[in-house]
C-alpha cells in the first residue's frame, strides 16, 4: 500500500511553478500562518550539504515581494540572504522568482526539456518555524510543450498523486530541503530492494536505453548495501527512495540526500538494449554504477551518520569538519568494494579501479603538504575552490580517504586473524549515531568518538595510523600491509614515454597547460600553467593534447627541447628537459581466493 501522509495544522506552506521556461524561471511563494511578532524573517541557505562551497543561492532571486489579505507588506532586505517581512497580525504570504539555469547537481535547472530544483535553491527558510509541517504544492507548467511532464521525488505525497503534480508535505524544512524535484518526460524505471521501492528516472535522451539491467543491477547493488548495515533484519532506512539521473553529452557527479540521489552523467555510460545480452559492462557503465554506490551508501553514511558539526546544519555559512576522509573517503572505498560483493564487476575489474585509486592519490604533491583531516576542514576554501596549482598544495579527502580506509581495513584483519574489519566499525558507527538519527535530528559524532570507536570495535591500538595517515601526511605503506595476505602492489609506470609532466586542455585553436605538476618537466624548465604552446623545436602544435603527445613522442626521456608559448601576449621560449611519465601505474596481483578472503565481510557480524 502506498504511504501517503496526512495533513497537520499550522503548515509552512509552499508553492512552486515553472512559469517561464525559456526565461528558467520558477515562481515561488511561501505562506506563513502565524508570523513572528517583531517581523517574519525569511532566508535562502547559503550552501547545500553535500557540496561544501558557499554558492549564495539567493543571488538567483529576481524579485521578491509579500501581502497579507490582498495587501503588500513592506519587506526588508537584512543581508544577501535574508529579508524581514513588517509585523503583522495575519498571515503572510511571500512571492518570488528564482532564476534557473545551473544545470548540476547542486542548484536548479529549468528549460523546455525539464525542471529539477533541490530544496535549498528555491525554498525561503522561515526563520524560527523550521520545525512545523512544511507543504508543497508543486504546480504544472502552463506551456503546451511540458503537458506530459511528470514529477520524480521522494516527498510524501499529501494530495497529489505518485508522480503527479500537486501537494507533497515534508515533516520539517530539514527534510523539505533534502528531497529534490525533477519533472520532465523522464524515462522511469523500478524495482524493490528488501521490499522498499526504488525508481530510477532518467531524463535527457539516451537511444536504447537497457532500463532492464539498470533495474537488475541496481537492484542488486541496493539489497547489497541494506544488507551491509542491517545483516539480520535487512531493513532499509527509508520507505521509498529514487535515482534522478540527467543524461548529457559529458558530465559526472552526485549529491545525495536521505531517500534519494540527483546524478548527472554521460549518456554514453548508460547500458544499451544494442551490448549483447550478459556482456561485461564497459568501462563506463562501471562508472556509473560506482557513482550510483557512492551516492546510495551515504543514505547510512552523511545522511545518518553525520559529524557533530552537522547535526545540525548552519545553512548560512560555513559549517567545519575535520572528518570528511571519513565521510567522503570511506564511501569512497565502500562504494567500488560493494560493488564487487554484489557481483556487478569481477576481481579484476575491482583490482584494476584499485590500483587506478591508489596511483591518482601518489600522482599529486599535495599529499605531502597536507593532510587528509586538513584537507576536510579547508573543503571550503580550497577542495571546492581548486585552481591550477590543486595538486601541488591539497590531498583529496576522497581519494586518500578512500586508501586510508583500505588500509584500517587490511591491519584491522591482518591483526585480528580476519575476526574483524573496518565493516565492524562501519556497523558500530551504524547501530550508535545513525540508526535513530531521524525523524528527529539525533547526534553526529566527534573526532574523539570516531578513533576511540575504532580501538574498541577493533580491540587494537590504532592511534599511530590515525597520527600518521590522518593528522600526518605520510603515504600509506600499502605493499607492507598487502603482504600478509599474498597480494602484491606493484608500480608498473614506464619511463620510456617523454612528459611534459602537465595537464594539457584545448582553448580555441591552441594547446594551453593546465596543472603544472611541482618538479615535473614543464616546471623545472620554467614554464607556468596558462601558458599557450605554440611550437616544439621549431614544430607547431595544433591544439589538442594528443599533437603535443605526438611531437614530445620523437623524443628520448632526457632529451631538451625548445619549447615556445605564448604568456599572456608575450612570446616565450623555455628549454624543457623532457621526464619520464611520472604518473603512477598501480596494479595489484593476487590469486583469486586471496582477493576473496579480502573483501567479503569479516567473520564476526
Amino acid at each position: 500500500m502506498k504511504k501517503t501522509a496526512t495533513r497537520k495544522t499550522a503548515a509552512i506552506q509552499y508553492t512552486i511553478i515553472p512559469k517561464n521556461l525559456a526565461g528558467h524561471l520558477f515562481e515561488v511563494s511561501v505562506t506563513v500562518a502565524a508570523p513572528a511578532d517583531d517581523g517574519q524573517v525569511f532566508a535562502l541557505p547559503a550552501w547545500i550539504p553535500g557540496s561544501y562551497m558557499i554558492r549564495e543561492f539567493a543571488r538567483n532571486i529576481v524579485q521578491i515581494r509579500a501581502e497579507s489579505n490582498g495587501k503588500a507588506v513592506p519587506l526588508v532586505k537584512l543581508d544577501k540572504h535574508s529579508w524581514r517581512a513588517a509585523p503583522l497580525s495575519g498571515p503572510v504570504t511571500v512571492t518570488y522568482e528564482v532564476y534557473a539555469w545551473d544545470l548540476s547537481v547542486r542548484a536548479a535547472h529549468l528549460d523546455q526539456t525539464h525542471g529539477f530544483y533541490n530544496g535549498t535553491s528555491v525554498f525561503l527558510r522561515v526563520l524560527g518555524q523550521e520545525d512545523l509541517p512544511h507543504e508543497v504544492d508543486i504546480g504544472r507548467p502552463a506551456d503546451p510543450e511540458a503537458q506530459s511532464w511528470r514529477v520524480a521525488t521522494a516527498m510524501p505525497e499529501l494530495g497529489a498523486k505518485r508522480y503527479g503534480f500537486g501537494t507533497y508535505v515534508a515533516s520539517n524544512y530539514d527534510e523539505l530541503i533534502d528531497h529534490p524535484v525533477e519533472m520532465g518526460d523522464f524515462a522511469l524505471g523500478t524495482f524493490k530492494a528488501h521490499g522498499v521501492p526504488h525508481d530510477i528516472v532518467i531524463t535527457g535522451r539516451v537511444p536504447n536505453l537497457d532500463m532492464a539491467r539498470l533495474q537488475a543491477d541496481l537492484k542488486s547493488l541496493c539489497e547489497t548495501q541494506i544488507a551491509f548495515f542491517e545483516p539480520r533484519s535487512k531493513r532499509a532506512p527509508m520507505d521509498r527512495y529514487v535515482f534522478m539521473t540527467m543524461a548529457v553529452g559529458d558530465g559526472y557527479g552526485g549529491l545525495e540526500h536521505r531517500a534519494s540521489t540527483a546524478l548527472i552523467c554521460n549518456r554514453n555510460d548508460l547500458p544499451s538494449t544494442i551490448a549483447p545480452k550478459f556482456s561485461e559492462p564497459s568501462e563506463g557503465y562501471i562508472k556509473f554504477l560506482g557513482l550510483c554506490s557512492h551516492e546510495y551508501f551515504h543514505t547510512w553514511n552523511v545522511k545518518r551518520i553525520k559529524p557533530a558539526a552537522f547535526a545540525p546544519y548552519d545553512l548560512q555559512a560555513e559549517t567545519y569538519t575535520p572528518l570528511l576522509w571519513l565521510f567522503e573517503g570511506f564511501t569512497s572505498y565502500y562504494d567500488d568494494l560493494l560493488l564487487l560483493r554484489s557481483g556487478l564487476v569481477t576481481e579484476a575489474a575491482y583490482l584494476k579501479l584499485l590500483g587506478k585509486a591508489i596511483g591518482s592519490v601518489l600522482r599529486g604533491s599535495g599529499r605531502t603538504k597536507q593532510s587528509v583531516a586538513d584537507s576536510s576542514f579547508d573543503a571550503w576554501s580550497k577542495y571546492y575552490r581548486q585552481d591550477e596549482n590543486a595538486p601541488n598544495a591539497i590531498v583529496s579527502y576522497y581519494g586518500k580517504g578512500s586508501l586510508i580506509a583500505l588500509a584500517f581495513d587490511l591491519a584491522i584483519r591482518a591483526k585480528t586473524d580476519g575476526k574483524k574489519s573496518l565493516d565492524d566499525i562501519m556497523l558500530a558507527l551504524w547501530q550508535r549515531y545513525g540508526h535513530d538519527f531521524y525523524p528527529t535530528v539525533g547526534r553526529g559524532v566527534t573526532e574523539a568518538e570516531v578513533e576511540a570507536l575504532f580501538d574498541e570495535v577493533s580491540g587494537l591500538k590504532l592511534k599511530p595510523m590515525f597520527d600518521r595517515y590522518v593528522r600526518g601526511t605520510e603515504d600509506l605503506p600499502l605493499a607492507k600491509l598487502y603482504a600478509p595476505f599474498g597480494v602484491k602492489l606493484v608500480d608498473e609506470r614506464k619511463n620510456a614515454k617523454p612528459s611534459l609532466d602537465a595537464s594539457i586542455g584545448r582553448e580555441g585553436g591552441d594547446a594551453k597547460l593546465g596543472q603544472v605538476h611541482e618538479g615535473g618537466a614543464a616546471h623545472q624548465g620554467g614554464m607556468s600553467a596558462g601558458d599557450v604552446l605554440v611550437a616544439v623545436d621549431g614544430l607547431r602544435v595544433a591544439g589538442t593534447p594528443n599533437n603535443v603527445d605526438a611531437l614530445l613522442a620523437r623524443y628520448k626521456v632526457g632529451e631538451t627541447v625548445t619549447v615556445h608559448a605564448f604568456r599572456r601576449d608575450e612570446l616565450m621560449a623555455f628549454k624543457v628537459t623532457l621526464q619520464g611519465d611520472r604518473v603512477p601505474g598501480i596494479t595489484l596481483a593476487a590469486p583469486e581466493k586471496k582477493v576473496k578472503g579480502l573483501v567479503r565481510p569479516s567473520a564476526v557480524r
